[in-house]
């Protein structure tokens, strides 16, 4: 069993969980130790994602109640994350308390950092980057560790 399963796999055995899967394990973007320090410190309770990634990449789109495992730079499990609500908006509609909860700064320092960030990874796939582009909004809450 790999150091991801067995960091699940002790979280179910300690919420007294069974046959319950995770839908991915992930590093948050191109400063994954910040981040996850981020949701370790309870400041980070929000992400959003291209909504056409997900539709080049045939993946399905986070659902409610879905589990998480946060990684670090090193592929270190450090974190459980278990989603509340998905919404979706046109990046320039994203809510200010929405971009405040990622936790990364003010709305503005949002801004500049996730145009930068999708600006690059739609440009690896051959797209632009378009502030009328879909975002998929996750809101979710630490489940682990308490």
């Amino acid at each position: 069993m790999n150091q991801i399963e067995a960091y699940w796999q002790y979280f179910c055995n300690s919420e007294g969980m069974k046959n319950i899967h995770y839908k991915e394990a992930f590093q948050f973007g191109e400063k994954a130790d910040w981040l996850a320090g981020l949701v370790l410190d309870g400041v980070k309770g929000a992400t959003c994602s291209s909504f056409p990634l997900y539709e080049l990449e045939g993946e399905r789109l986070p659902e409610i109640g879905d589990y998480q495992i946060v990684l670090n730079s090193q592929d270190d499990p450090v974190a459980i994350i278990q989603s509340y609500s998905i919404e979706i908006y046109p990046f320039n509609e994203v809510p200010v308390d929405f971009a405040l909860a990622e936790g990364e700064g003010t709305y503005a320092e949002w801004k500049e950092a996730h145009v930068a960030f999708f600006s690059r990874e739609l440009s690896e796939q051959g797209l632009e980057f378009t502030e009328e582009m879909l975002t998929v909004c996750d809101r979710f809450k630490k489940v682990f560790p308490k």
